[in-house]
């Protein structure tokens, strides 16, 4: 499961926690302007707009999960099993594989304007990328600085919603969140008011108060109304690093603790979470096991290559110790 949010302060930032009970060899990757992405069913493109973005290499292809190109667009997919519907290739409209949407999407818009012409002449393909890995159900939320939508492949075409929230996670389909978010409209940053009763001195214990009813369990909808409480109150940082700093700690108000979320495959975890100054190009990321924050800047990258650049996640924690031994003398 993932929470995925869009944040405007003096710059604009995107950003992600991916959670799941397994992950493979993840990076920052880096794709010039003239890596040659090719498709399955669609002609390829020679040339682009350059991306930076977490993806796991495979036979030389970047399979992204988040990305943002060099205009500040950026795009997350996320899970979304039970309601996501491929289809086989449709003739008359474009057909992305799953993933390849978001190098399709990035690679040419530089607005969430110009991505939704494309996406409502657009059906998914039902084509995996190879054996190993095989289809993921997923659902998209696009963002720039102005605008944010959420693109869903549902049985009978693919939808596409404004997202007024700046937030996705996973099921139900987005109408629901949207709805759901609504059973939530008493919950404030201030002290409560006694309407309980007006002959009753009703007084608050404890700071706080007013956000009781707030859902603090793991699933996906409580995650949705929790981050965007917590989005939508959070203070506004104007300098980049103050906030990226709140960025992070937004997404941890939603992270996953390992061992509190059982599947078959093991136990689910916060493997790590993301966040990219889409305005100025630097991505940030910090893993389970690591809390330092690690960042690599697209504009000190030759964006005019033709080969991808990776910076493998760091998952060793880094802890740095104030009081170091002195060195023996010699």
């Amino acid at each position: 499961m993932c929470t995925a949010i869009s944040f405007l302060s003096q710059d604009h930032y995107f950003g992600r926690n991916l959670d799941l009970e397994y992950h493979y060899e993840e990076a920052v990757v880096i794709t010039p302007r003239n890596y040659p992405f090719s498709f399955r069913a669609m002609p390829g493109m020679p040339s682009h707009h350059a991306l930076i973005g977490i993806a796991y290499i495979s036979d030389l292809t970047p399979l992204y999960y988040e990305a943002a190109n060099e205009h500040g667009l950026s795009m997350a997919g996320l899970n979304f099993p039970g309601n996501a519907v491929y289809h086989p290739l449709d003739p008359d409209k474009y057909n992305p594989a799953p993933f390849e949407l978001i190098p399709w999407i990035l690679g040419q818009c530089k607005t969430v304007g110009e991505a939704e012409v494309l996406l409502r002449n657009s059906s998914i393909l039902a084509e995996p990328f190879n054996d190993q890995l095989p289809l993921t159900p997923l659902h998209w939320m696009v963002s720039d600085s102005r605008r944010t939508i959420v693109v869903e492949p549902m049985a009978d075409r693919l939808k596409i919603y404004e997202n007024p929230i700046h937030v996705l996670t996973n099921n139900p389909p987005f109408p629901y969140h949207l709805d759901n978010i609504c059973n939530y409209l008493n919950l404030t940053t201030k002290e409560p008011v006694n309407r309980f009763h007006a002959g009753l001195q009703l007084e608050p214990y404890s700071r706080g108060m007013g956000a009781m009813g707030l859902p603090g369990d793991l699933s996906s909808s409580s995650r949705f109304v929790r981050a965007a409480f917590t989005l939508h109150n959070a203070k506004q940082e104007e300098s980049p690093i103050d906030a990226v700093t709140q960025f992070f700690h937004i997404l941890g108000s939603v992270e996953q603790q390992e061992g509190c979320v059982q599947t078959q495959q093991g136990f689910e975890k916060t493997i790590y979470s993301s966040c990219c100054n889409t305005t100025k190009g630097i991505y940030y990321y910090k893993t389970y096991a690591n809390s330092r924050i690690t960042a690599v800047d697209l504009w000190r990258e030759n964006l005019n290559e033709a080969k991808l650049v990776a910076y493998p996640l760091i998952f060793s924690q880094d802890i740095a110790t104030e009081n170091q031994p002195s060195p023996p003398a010699i």
